[in-house]
């Protein structure tokens, strides 16, 4: 491919050589480049590609992307074009490399605090339930129509998203469903994407730090910028945030929520405990009417759920599909019921910060459990103000805790505990201390009594524990099919698995 081809309609300037340059390979890791490849000069916060614009252009590279100044006397034939950011360059350069395959999709793209990845798996099945073939990007994996991988950010780089999106229109695929972080969005992460669908969950504050984002408003503007991007956007009208989002917004508005303005709107909430199952019904009314159930718990999932419908409904799926699809939801790592009884609830939630686990907290709260038990330890090499918080959390909310490890990484589990615990001393909760992890999950489902609600939080989709640098496996569903194993089974409480039968 030429390289008047790529830049064509992108403001740039010529610093050396000719935009006829025949283009093999787009790289932006110096390491894979070859003869003929186009590199892009990305300023990261670990390594400044330009530092390798000489080494590159020895290996044959045919083009440089930069945007700052570099040495040109040893580039042989290589040439240089200049742009205000290699970021935004390389998102629209790799949709052209590849043909732009996110013209040929339906691109229904997520943003929010909290719910995108629950509310992208609802919209996921809903989809392939009435017949399109969806993709899916998002912080748990990545399912291209034939493979599934983990996922490595929750929005990849630009130039492996758009090399995914090709993959998935080779593979058949008509849709795709992404979470779209304010990392990607700040990143430039999604440039030239061309989204049909984005959707706003809600903001609160959350990734704001050295790291991440500024400010607050930092973080708001960047997630106000999908609406910038895409052609409709459904907004969660009950979140005090959304008046900013759609005042920002040039796109075609819809809105849900509980308000009586919302396009989509959730009528006579009613909460249901059945055989250690959690949920919640609702009546949808506005631009669709009719019963809904999810057997998922919380406020919340009717937010995501009717996240999902109005994405569904536009694209013409049928309420059957809808309903059938939220009734029988399940979203690995995302208050994921474990049913090994019908006595009691116990469930894995990736909670790992002390908003997370107070929003969970209080959701669970509203079913009026027996005891509400919360199984939790922090990661280290983290904020010990993440610890103290969430111990205080878990303390004024649960009526047990058993704090137990995380990924300690570099540290040791038990000062990490002990962080946790000076949390917990603010507050009147009873707690005990299970270093580890396997042996409190034992202790919490060996000591459950009838009516109680066992969270086991943190690890959620995670499948690892990650100690001095190696990461060992560790999913709790095995640790809990493996005490199931190892213990006399009608001595639990209400014993019924239908989980690992």
């Amino acid at each position: 491919m030429k390289l008047s081809e790529l830049i064509n309609g992108m403001e740039y300037e010529l610093i050396k050589g000719n935009i006829d340059a025949d283009i093999n390979n787009i790289q932006n890791d110096s390491r894979k480049v070859g003869e003929n490849d186009l590199f892009f000069c990305i300023s990261g916060a670990v390594s400044d590609g330009h530092k390798y614009a000489e080494d590159v252009s020895g290996k044959g590279a045919a083009v440089l992307i930069v945007e700052k100044d570099i040495d040109l006397t040893n580039l042989n034939d290589t040439t240089v074009i200049k742009v205000d950011s290699t970021r935004y360059a390389m998102g629209y350069i790799s949709s052209k490399f590849y043909g732009e395959p996110s013209k040929k999709l339906n691109v229904i793209g997520i943003t929010g605090t909290k719910g995108k990845t629950t509310t992208t798996y609802m919209i996921k099945n809903m989809l392939e339930l009435a017949g399109h073939k969806t993709g899916l990007i998002g912080t748990i994996e990545i399912f291209d129509g034939e493979k599934t991988i983990p996922a490595e950010n929750t929005t990849p780089e630009s130039i492996i998203l758009h090399k995914t999106l090709k993959d998935m229109v080779d593979n058949g695929l008509d849709t795709v469903v992404m979470e779209v972080s304010s990392q990607g969005l700040m990143l430039d992460r999604v440039a030239g994407v061309d989204f049909d669908y984005g959707i706003f969950t809600n903001l609160s504050k959350d990734h704001i730090g050295p790291n991440e984002h500024k400010t607050f408003e930092e973080y708001m503007m960047w997630k106000a910028k999908l609406f910038t991007l895409c052609k409709v956007g459904i907004f969660n009208i009950d979140d005090e945030y959304s008046s900013y989002m759609m005042d920002n917004a040039v796109c075609k508005i819809l809105t849900y929520g509980l308000d009586k303005d919302a396009d989509y709107r959730a009528n006579g909430l009613r909460l249901y405990n059945k055989d250690g199952v959690l949920g919640i019904e609702y009546e949808v009314s506005g631009r669709i009417s009719g019963d809904i159930m999810v057997d998922l718990p919380g406020e919340f999932s009717v937010h995501n759920s009717l996240a999902a419908i109005a994405v569904a409904d536009s694209l013409d799926v049928p309420f059957a599909n809808i309903s059938d699809i939220l009734s029988e939801v399940k979203v690995r790592g995302r208050v994921e019921m474990i049913p090994i009884s019908d006595s009691f609830t116990i469930m894995i939630d990736y909670a790992h910060n002390a908003m997370a686990l107070e929003s969970l907290l209080l959701a669970l709260k509203a079913y009026k459990p027996k005891r509400l038990v919360t199984l939790f330890g922090c990661g280290g090499n983290r904020s010990k103000d993440r610890r103290f918080d969430m111990g205080e959390v878990a303390g004024k909310l649960s009526d047990y805790t058993i704090i137990t490890s995380d990924n300690p990484r570099d540290e040791e589990p038990l000062a990490i505990i002990a962080d946790i615990i000076t949390g917990m001393k603010k507050t009147d909760g009873i707690y005990t201390e299970i270093p580890d992890r396997k042996e409190a999950i034992r202790y919490a489902i060996m000591n459950a009594k009838e009516g109680d609600v066992i969270v086991l939080a943190g690890k959620g989709h995670e499948d690892y524990q990650e100690i001095k640098g190696v990461k060992h496996h560790m999913d709790e569903r095995d640790l809990i099919r493996e005490i199931l194993e190892e213990e006399d089974v009608t001595t639990i409480c209400g014993y019924n698995n239908r989980y690992f039968a």
